[in-house]
């Protein structure tokens, strides 16, 4: 079973690796597909209140996600959470273990709700995962979503009380 830890800057490395070809594709985040590595850290670790990897017994790293505000002053006591899984470790329980985490996490940090803005409708896997741990889609947003190969596609905002 995986573990959970804050990121640590010597696991940077293995986390852009994983980080790097999500956001290459153009199919799940709305980050450019030619993001920097700086830029990418930067939104990734810099910006959140915290960050978190999930590492088999070998240390590597098989997952990360972060958590932060998703407004500031009036609007911060709802969070914001971003996931990514490696390849090698998708349909293992890696998310789930992630999201379940980030909801104590969350709670911990005084958070009273967390909200998803920009879910990608063709990422039926999460979109299904995020449903089935109490996540309800609140609003579609029409072709918000810029997609690589299916140009542009509907995006949904979920949201969770905690």
């Amino acid at each position: 079973m995986p573990t959970l830890h804050k990121i640590a800057e010597s696991d940077w490395a293995q986390v852009w690796k994983l980080l790097e070809p999500v956001f290459r594709a153009g199919e799940t985040y709305a980050f450019l597909p030619d993001i920097s590595e700086a830029e990418a850290h930067h939104v990734w670790v810099e910006m959140p209140t915290l960050t978190y990897i999930a590492k088999d017994d070998n240390n590597e790293v098989l997952g990360t996600y972060f958590i932060k505000p998703n407004q500031p002053g009036l609007g911060s006591h709802v969070c914001n959470c971003g996931y990514v899984v490696a390849d090698n470790a998708r349909g293992k329980g890696v998310a789930s273990l992630m999201c379940e985490h980030s909801q104590r996490e969350a709670v911990r940090l005084g958070f009273r709700a967390m909200q998803f803005n920009l879910v990608v409708a063709t990422n039926t896997g999460a979109v299904r995962l995020w449903q089935q741990l109490g996540f309800e889609i609140v609003g579609t947003l029409p072709g918000a979503f810029r997609h690589a190969k299916l140009s542009f596609v509907d995006a949904f905002v979920m949201y969770k009380q905690l």
